[in-house]
């Protein structure tokens, strides 16, 4: 445990030198933006919290959520492409699979406060539209943590990509270029719950403000789908890390 404790400090420490942590309010900002002026007086009282719901979550989940966790998974390798890093760190007697999830255990860590902002910029818009009845705190917070574990599978699924390409930007680049379709994805049924980029949106927005595509499925199978493409994407990453040659 110690071991693992200063691997994880070390991983913390790389990435206090570098800027990451200021993109991670960027998209909770947005969507507090778009919740503080949205119009609502076009729908009934009675929709105005699903109506705001549905605005703040649909920027976020959609687009910017999965090109973050894309930024963040890449990021926690950056110091290792530069310079034959993975070399130097490979040939230190650390442990491989202890590094793989200290990496992770960052990067799940930027998602969670990402999404707890989040939260909070829902909780303000709601309260600066006068919304009535005002937050419905288990239906925010079933959707936060939804979400947040949707992001998972996707993290592993970058983790593994920055892992393995030399390219700093190669995975930063595909994870946009996938995360495009998801406006179209989230409308099959069929692929829209094994599409990882996909899973975050249909996660947050199942809430019954969307009665179209995957939005249709039962939350049960969407979480049994995520969990499943978590274990073959971390389990991916980890294996590959282990056998990776020096």
């Amino acid at each position: 445990m110690k071991a693992f404790m200063r691997l994880l400090a070390s991983e913390r420490l790389k990435l206090s030198r570098a800027y990451i942590w200021l993109l991670i309010p960027i998209s909770p900002l947005l969507s507090l933006l778009i919740g503080s002026l949205y119009n609502l007086d076009e729908y009934p009282s009675n929709l105005h919290y699903e109506v705001l719901h549905s605005a703040t979550t649909t920027l976020h989940a959609l687009l910017m959520l999965p090109i973050l966790t894309g930024i963040f998974s890449a990021f926690v390798c950056r110091y290792e492409h530069s310079g034959g890093g993975w070399k130097q760190l490979l040939s230190l007697p650390v442990s491989r699979t202890g590094l793989f999830i200290a990496k992770f255990v960052l990067v799940a860590v930027m998602l969670g406060v990402t999404q707890l902002l989040f939260a909070a910029s829902m909780v303000i818009a709601v309260n600066f539209q006068g919304v009535e009845g005002g937050v419905e705190w288990a239906g925010l917070l079933r959707n936060v943590v939804s979400g947040f574990v949707a992001c998972l599978p996707l993290a592993a699924l970058q983790l593994w990509a920055s892992i393995g390409w030399s390219s700093f930007a190669a995975p930063l680049a595909i994870n946009v270029a996938m995360t495009i379709p998801n406006m179209l994805i989230v409308n099959s049924e069929t692929y829209g719950p094994y599409y990882p980029w996909a899973q975050p949106a249909l996660a947050m927005i199942h809430s019954g403000t969307m009665d179209f595509g995957a939005f249709t499925l039962p939350m049960e199978s969407m979480m049994i789908t995520i969990a499943g493409s978590f274990m073959l994407f971390f389990a991916g990453g980890l294996i590959y890390l282990k056998r990776k040659e020096i």
